[in-house]
């Protein structure tokens, strides 16, 4: 038996309370999904900035109306301590997923992301802090990396940041590790790769490459690639990332501040992604014919990246269950389904 399913074993054994931030966000609510499975208590808190009230009604339906009862909701804004203070009043664990997630927003706008990236992150550290939660775990980002040539990307090597979302990411490792040093408090933060599954919003101006591609190939209409379609990244579906958030909360509870990648550690370019992406919709009776049209490079954005994830699995025992293929499969349907709405 893996580590996980030895620790979804304990939590069905011994339920606990849980908070999410961000719960109506993508993520957020596939964390939502699988903790109620595990007969866990979920409060959730959010703003609808980037997240749903459709998101957690999918839940709902997805789960038992006995294990539904089991989900408080409160909206607020981590930007207020008082949202934050009683969020987690009587919580156990803490997944602070709640953030503005855009590299190209942030250039946009870096007061916005600085505001619930940062001051929203220091205000959930205090709270949880104060209530003396059992963990904390909390979203990072591989943007952390930066300018940081080397592959594949090790947590304890990073470069200059390379837009005002990649600084507020490491602004929260900082701070994380001040916490640790200055009132014992630890916590963990999971390095995201590009997260990708059902329930990721495939719409709007700054949408993530594959949810935004999925669509647009089942319109037929032209996929956009910026740069030369050589630029790669480490793509993970999301029960990958449930995984990571739920061994990292159990395990790591004492007064360390940790940092792991969570990936799959396979580095796939834009060009490979469109491929994959038509022949999966060709199994499916989709048959897209269009070519790429490609344009300038994005500003802000990595040129390569790829995640070693011995860290992860040596500390967490954290062993990625789905391939990019394997992950699309069941992501594409889901984008189906939601255009067909």
């Amino acid at each position: 038996m893996s580590r996980y399913d030895q620790i979804k074993v304990d939590l069905r054994a011994a339920p606990a309370t849980w908070l999410i931030t961000g719960v109506a966000g993508f993520i957020g609510s596939n964390l939502l999904e699988v903790l109620l499975s595990l007969e866990q208590k979920v409060i959730g808190l959010d703003n609808f900035s980037t997240g749903y009230p459709h998101n957690l009604e999918k839940v709902k339906h997805r789960v038992t109306e006995a294990h539904w009862k089991n989900f408080s909701f409160i909206e607020g804004d981590i930007a207020r301590l008082e949202d934050c203070r009683k969020a987690v009043s009587g919580v156990d664990y803490v997944l602070h997923q709640a953030a503005l997630g855009s590299v190209p927003a942030s250039i946009a706008d870096p007061i916005a992301t600085n505001l619930a990236n940062v001051d929203g992150f220091l205000n959930m550290l205090v709270a949880a802090r104060d209530e003396g939660v059992k963990s904390f775990t909390y979203a990072a980002s591989s943007a952390t990396y930066g300018d940081h040539p080397g592959l594949p990307k090790v947590e304890g090597h990073i470069g200059n940041p390379l837009s005002p979302y990649a600084v507020a990411k490491y602004v929260n490792e900082l701070y994380a590790g001040v916490f640790s040093r200055a009132y014992g408090f630890g916590s963990t933060g999971l390095r995201y790769f590009n997260i990708f599954g059902p329930r990721q919003d495939p719409d709007g101006a700054y949408a993530a490459v594959i949810p935004k591609w999925v669509s647009t190939m089942i319109r037929n209409e032209p996929v956009s690639i910026h740069g030369d379609g050589e630029t790669s990244r480490d793509f993970c579906f999301v029960q990958d990332a449930v995984q990571a958030n739920l061994l990292a909360a159990v395990l790591n509870n004492d007064e360390l501040a940790r940092v792991y990648n969570v990936a799959c550690g396979v580095s796939t370019s834009l060009n490979q992604l469109f491929a994959m992406i038509r022949e999966q919709l060709g199994h499916i009776g989709i048959d897209y014919a269009g070519s790429p049209k490609y344009s300038d490079f994005r500003h802000g954005d990595i040129r390569h990246s790829q995640a070693d994830i011995r860290k992860i699995g040596q500390g967490l025992g954290y062993a990625p269950e789905f391939s990019v293929d394997k992950g699309l499969a069941l992501a594409i349907p889901w984008y189906m389904s939601q255009l067909a709405e």
